[in-house]
């Protein structure tokens, strides 16, 4: 599922962890807004979370999975498979469009609608329409550089927003 209107990142690297987004949204193919938050933290600061796709629907989302990691006392992976569980099987979720990644300083996970719940093989998990620009981009930059996350995280998005049309240079990173 290829979601149009942003790019999010999340970089793992030396015990830290970043995730990032782009500020556009847009409504089919006009700009519908420029400096939107798809970052924040969820479980007192402990989760960082960004999502892509239908914005009131990530909203959704976001309180759903906020429920089940206090459910869980903060097991991002339990409340993950959990959250998709239900996106999956619930006949009003199923109709959500929109992808999450949420990441600790131990795991990072996409999260879908699918079902799916994915840990991505080598610390870079990326959502929306600039996802493939950013993870070449990351990837390269985690091989060979001396970047940290966040460095990694920022320079990524510039390189997609470079590359993607629903995909700006108005940024919001969050580090833990």
């Amino acid at each position: 599922m290829i979601l149009h209107g942003t790019t999010i990142i999340a970089v793992k690297k030396d015990k830290k962890i970043a995730i990032g987004g782009d500020g556009q949204v847009t409504l089919g193919d006009i700009v519908f807004k420029s400096n939107s938050q798809k970052i924040r933290t969820l479980y007192n600061g402990e989760i960082l979370a960004g999502f892509a796709g239908a914005t009131a629907d990530a909203f959704t989302l976001f309180e759903r999975f906020e429920t089940k990691l206090k459910e869980y006392k903060g097991n991002l992976k339990k409340a993950a498979v959990e959250l998709a569980k239900d996106w999956r099987s619930d006949k009003f979720l199923r109709r959500l469009e929109a992808m999450i990644i949420a990441a600790d300083v131990n795991n990072i996970y996409i999260i879908s609608g699918t079902g799916d719940v994915i840990e991505p093989d080598d610390n870079i998990a990326v959502i929306g329409s600039g996802g493939s620009y950013a993870l070449s981009a990351a990837r390269a930059l985690l091989k060979f550089s001396n970047l940290t996350a966040h460095q990694i995280v920022e320079e990524s998005l510039i390189i997609a927003a470079d590359l993607c049309i629903y995909t700006n240079h108005k940024r919001t990173i969050l580090e833990k």
